[in-house]
């Protein structure tokens, strides 16, 4: 939190802001500066020597902040990762239609995670299931492209495909 007025501990600032006299002042001196423009002095950057103060309205300051914080917030981007589920045996038409839907997923800009899980004793069929998942990528590449090869995981071979930049 900024300290701000006579919370401000140093003996001497340097004292910022629009339409006012910038130098480095005593406490008190700068104190009076922000009282004869009706603003708050407000310590910006206290590790400097001296510390920074900038006369301002602390409310709008603070206000000001806030929106800043969640302008950031806004353009962070949120990654949704969306899963698809094989078996090491899965047919043409339900790999067609968790093609479409992996398509649709990679268009709204979401990443997919494809996993072939192996139950019992199908473990023995990796070879199917690396080549189901690298054929399902292949059927993709138009809108999305491989993140992570297929890796073995457990009882799982996982793949990522994200979406390719427009």
């Amino acid at each position: 939190m900024h300290s701000i007025n006579e919370r401000i501990r140093a003996k001497s600032v340097r004292v910022v802001g629009e339409g006012i006299e910038q130098g480095v002042f005593p406490i008190e001196q700068a104190l009076q500066i922000a009282r004869n423009a009706g603003l708050d002095l407000v310590e910006i950057s206290a590790t400097t020597d001296p510390p920074i103060c900038r006369v301002i309205d602390y409310k709008k300051f603070l206000y000001e902040q806030k929106r800043k914080q969640k302008e950031i917030k806004q353009k962070t981007a949120r990654v949704v990762v969306k899963e698809i589920r094989f078996g090491p045996h899965t047919e043409d038409h339900d790999f067609n239609f968790k093609k479409n839907h992996a398509l649709g997923f990679l268009k709204e800009g979401a990443k997919v995670r494809a996993y072939v899980f192996f139950r019992g004793r199908t473990i023995l069929f990796k070879e199917m299931g690396e080549m189901l998942l690298l054929k399902f990528a292949q059927e993709l590449e138009e809108v999305g492209k491989v993140e992570q090869m297929p890796t073995m995981d457990g009882k799982k071979m996982t793949m990522v495909i994200g979406p390719k930049k427009k």
